[in-house]
């Protein structure tokens, strides 16, 4: 397996063609996201109700500048979704980070340790996988309130138990492989042989699982936005503007349109780059 910055994981993940154009995909969203204000041909929250309901260019009635159209309120909607790739890469990324964190280190000690820590924490585990997820996040949405950072923590609270089963059941087939049993046998400490050699060994496996985790949150981000649990109203949203569009879906079908189409591509690009990188990075399928 090529380490994660050799050359030779970027060239095969040049010549895969449909990982590499989802990584352009995404560059080109966080490229987006960092030059919001100079991209954005209007202010996402400026309202012009002479201009309401604009539709895109270029159909009859289209409006100079709202390329995208406008909403009900007259806001330039390519503004607004330039804007909002802000919110919901930056829930789904530290939704991810969290996550991972948490559930690797968790998994990895359970796995290795077993006895009561594995019991205990697997059936925690368990407990957490019985509940629908986007039910989850609306009941502990609803107890700590929305906003932005209480979106983040409300994602993670579930989130880790994904990690934290790959990483027990990749710690668990690790640790009896005879690279381990060297290490213990020149008196290498536990907490060296987890962090040297078996975390290095399943990181493939783990960031796999972290890019396409990540597209499910942005998912569930609009979700949460959607409901009215997510960004607050000033922050331009995704899910909020496709939830504002409803009520125009006959005359001005652009308002919900365009933001879904937004969601659409990053979670295809997202996921389209993880299925890549586990062919990238997967020894058999890359036999195979």
């Amino acid at each position: 397996m090529p380490a994660l910055g050799s050359p030779g994981l970027w060239e095969r993940l040049r010549r895969h063609p449909v990982a590499a154009g989802a990584l352009v995909v995404l560059v080109g969203y966080v490229l987006m996201a960092i030059f919001a204000p100079v991209l954005a041909p209007f202010e996402p929250d400026r309202f012009v109700l002479s201009a309401r309901l604009a539709p895109p260019w270029p159909w009859p009635g289209w409006r100079p500048g709202h390329w995208l159209g406008t909403d009900e309120l007259g806001r330039d909607i390519l503004s607004r979704i330039i804007y909002g790739t802000r919110v919901s890469l930056a829930v789904g990324a530290a939704a991810v980070a969290i996550s991972a964190a948490v559930g690797t280190a968790l998994g990895a000690l359970a796995g290795y340790r077993g006895g009561r820590l594995d019991y205990a924490l697997s059936r925690v585990a368990e407990l957490l996988m019985a509940f629908p997820y986007l039910l989850f996040a609306v009941l502990v949405m609803g107890v700590i309130g929305p906003g932005i950072p209480n979106l983040i923590l409300a994602l993670s609270f579930k989130a880790w138990v994904e990690f934290f089963r790959l990483a027990r059941g990749e710690t668990m087939a690790q640790k009896a492989r005879e690279y381990v049993e060297a290490a213990r046998a020149i008196g290498r400490s536990h907490a060296g042989i987890l962090v040297r050699e078996i975390l290095p060994n399943i990181a493939h496996t783990l960031l796999v699982m972290a890019t396409l985790r990540t597209g499910y949150m942005v998912l569930m981000e609009a979700s949460l936005s959607f409901l009215g649990l997510g960004a607050p109203p000033d922050v331009p949203a995704w899910g909020s503007m496709v939830a504002a569009g409803r009520e125009y879906l006959v005359n001005a079908w652009w308002v919900s349109t365009m933001p879904g189409l937004a969601i659409l591509i990053l979670v295809m690009a997202v996921n389209a780059l993880g299925e890549g990188l586990r062919d990238i990075l997967d020894p058999q399928l890359r036999r195979r």
